[in-house]
């Protein structure tokens, strides 16, 4: 792909939009759609026909909640919304918006509609960082028709927005953007001499814009910065090209960069993708997750402490050195930390993945939780009592209680609960096959 131009780069940035300083502006600003036409992305909830899309074409939208990681479209999104409507649009950041410059805005939205049945959208940017007080300012507003809400978020906003707000507002989650979508984004803005880089003489590689499109996980803003710092920092050759090959879009976008929080969607949800692929019996399932996990920097004790888990819940008796394996990789992992601690992590996880799977001690512990909460509480039998007391005898405490070791096999028949109940029900996977076959031979005995 090559673009020429005999214009200086002066004029690179002539302004479509006076608003916007585009010598100053950062390419993924300029190149912001400005129209549904030219929104790339989330057909899933922008297609012709859905919902979004129908409300904002009859200008009769609800307040909503845009909800998904960066550089997605959330805020081009709400930008092309508000030039579709009739609506006065209001935008407000809520890292740097406090409740009085709400309450400014709120009041004129109410006098507006009063005076001339004019609706007002209000859409704040990073609406998760509003607190609870905050977000409570909005509501008389919002239930009384005063304004339209769009709310954008990087969290999960029932975990992160109050009730009420989420109960009048529609949540749309919009996705990252496929590899295709991002490397149109990015053709796009080698070639857009207005808003992009047309202006100057590039010869963009299709396998450098593809490798931007694929590194850069989703996020458009993420491969449109690497474009533009790859492109104005290269310099021209002989015939007065830059020349953005692979070598060029790598040094440019330098790490790759795992979409991952601390405490948020990714978070658990990497992880129950972990746990899963270990229960499923998938190393390699496992292993990549694993990998995600300590890309990102996440914490070894916490990744070891869900291999603890289901080593003990998803093997159990089926495997029985799983348990330990797992336990030594967290005390190992505790000791040494990263990036060492990877290897027994990784050990931990593909044995259990790959070892004979019983969950009959989790089912087990799980019914007999149950029966202990909603049934009548049983007290221990008498000859179970504790004996080893001083007049403990003469209150008849572990009376004609039978000592297994004294009889052959070390087993004895005897009652141990009160209540015919059958909680662990072992598997025929693994060691608890024999298991199986030692208590139902034990049974037959008794019987």
């Amino acid at each position: 792909m090559k673009i020429d131009s005999s214009a200086d780069q002066n004029t690179l940035f002539t302004a479509v939009n006076k608003d916007i300083d585009y010598k100053n502006t950062p390419l993924s600003a300029r190149m912001r759609p400005q129209s549904f036409e030219e929104y790339v992305g989330q057909s899933h909830i922008l297609g012709e026909g859905l919902l979004l899309k129908r409300a904002v074409e009859a200008d009769r939208l609800s307040s909503l909640i845009l909800y998904g990681p960066p550089g997605i479209g959330k805020t081009t999104l709400a930008n092309c919304i508000s030039k579709k409507t009739k609506a006065v649009f209001e935008q407000v950041n809520a890292v740097s918006s406090n409740v009085e410059q709400l309450r400014k805005i709120l009041l004129t939205a109410k006098n507006r509609r009063e005076m001339s049945q004019k609706k007002t959208i209000l859409f704040i940017d990073e609406i998760h960082r509003f607190n609870k007080a905050q977000q409570d300012v909005l509501m008389p507003d919002i239930e009384n028709g005063n304004i339209v809400l769009i709310g954008a978020t990087v969290l999960n906003p029932f975990f992160s927005l109050i009730s009420p707000l989420i109960s009048r507002s529609l949540i749309f989650e919009l996705k990252p953007l496929l590899k295709e979508d991002i490397f149109c984004i990015l053709k796009k803005a080698v070639n857009d001499k207005e808003r992009g880089l047309g202006g100057l003489s590039i010869n963009a590689q299709e396998d450098a814009l593809y490798f931007l499109a694929e590194i850069s996980d989703g996020d458009a803003r993420r491969a449109l910065n690497a474009l533009e710092i790859g492109c104005l920092t290269t310099p021209k050759n002989a015939q007065g090209e830059i020349i953005f090959d692979l070598t060029v879009a790598q040094e440019s976008i330098q790490k790759r960069q795992v979409v991952y929080d601390s405490d948020g969607d990714q978070h658990y949800d990497t992880i129950s993708a972990f746990i899963k692929s270990m229960r499923g019996s998938d190393p390699d399932a496992s292993l990549y997750w694993l990998a995600k996990m300590i890309y990102a920097g996440e914490d070894p004790r916490f990744i070891a402490r869900r291999i603890c888990i289901c080593a003990a819940e998803d093997v159990g008796n089926a495997d029985p050195q799983a348990l330990l394996l797992a336990n030594a990789a967290l005390q190992v992992a505790e000791f040494v930390g990263f990036p060492e601690a990877r290897i027994p992590l990784a050990q931990a996880a593909v044995y259990i993945a790959s070892c004979e799977k019983s969950n009959a001690v989790y089912l087990g512990i799980e019914k007999a939780l149950k029966d202990v909460k909603e049934k009548r509480v049983q007290a221990v039998p008498g000859h179970l009592k504790d004996a080893s007391y001083k007049g403990a005898k003469q209150l008849n405490r572990g009376k004609e209680y039978k000592y297994a070791h004294n009889y052959e096999n070390h087993y004895v028949d005897q009652e141990y609960l009160p209540i015919k109940a059958k909680y662990y029900i072992p598997s025929s996977q693994g060691v608890e096959k024999r298991l199986k076959e030692l208590m139902e031979k034990r049974q037959n005995k008794g019987e």
